[in-house]
């Protein structure tokens, strides 16, 4: 039977802008601490701190887009009882690199378990047990009632954060200097979020690869000597 629902049916979290604040804060016991959002493999092939914000530029327009896209169309799908094995599939084919499917992979399975905790729900046991984070991440959203744009700016605002704490065991730098990346990227944040927020089919999800970073993620997961997994 499909599992259909009204966004004001799920909505049982209090203020949406309490849960986004939940979901951004680094402290989320998801294993989120364990990446770096490809800054380390960048940073060990010769990427300096001063290129980190256009690093963190050229992600939110690929990668990112992909993840936010992913996100809305999983939110979308769960409001209307639909499959998500069609978005899955779509995220997989726009996610070339194992590692980097494995990566999403290990932090969708704390998101599933936290949101199983937090936000009990008979979609959670649709789920395999290491969905990709962005399908956790939509169905969470459409749970708790998160709009897809609040959904979006937390896909971009986590994957900024991420770099900028990752930086801060790479290269110690004054945080104040990473803190003001997160800040300077928001524009960045915004723009995604026009591109992605009405999404709502598995072909619309943005397509936009990073070979380079796709490449980087495969030398990194047979790294001796690493800080992150990815």
């Amino acid at each position: 039977m499909p599992l259909r629902h009204t966004a004001a049916s799920f909505n049982a979290s209090g203020s949406p802008d309490l849960v986004l604040a939940l979901l951004a804060d680094a402290r989320l016991p998801v294993g989120g601490h364990t990446q770096s959002a490809g800054v380390e493999p960048a940073m060990a092939q010769g990427l300096t701190s001063a290129e980190v914000p256009a690093f963190v530029a050229g992600r939110l327009r690929t990668v990112v887009a992909v993840e936010a896209g992913t996100a809305v169309v999983a939110r979308h799908h769960v409001l209307a009882g639909a499959d998500l094995r069609p978005v899955r599939l779509a995220w997989a084919a726009r996610t070339p690199s194992g590692p980097l499917r494995t990566a999403s992979e290990n932090l969708g399975r704390g998101y599933l378990r936290l949101a199983g905790r937090l936000w009990p729900h008979p979609v959670w046991a649709t789920f395999e047990r290491t969905p990709p984070r962005p399908l956790v991440l939509g169905a969470i959203a459409a749970i708790a009632g998160l709009d897809a744009a609040r959904l979006v700016r937390l896909c971009g605002h986590e994957d900024v954060a991420t770099v900028s704490a990752a930086v801060l065991k790479l290269d110690p730098l004054d945080p104040l200097v990473t803190t003001g990346w997160v800040l300077a990227a928001h524009p960045l944040v915004e723009e995604l979020v026009t591109r992605c927020a009405s999404l709502t089919d598995p072909g619309e999800i943005p397509a936009t690869s990073a070979p380079l970073v796709e490449q980087l993620s495969v030398q990194h997961s047979h790294a001796k000597q690493r800080l992150f997994h990815a």
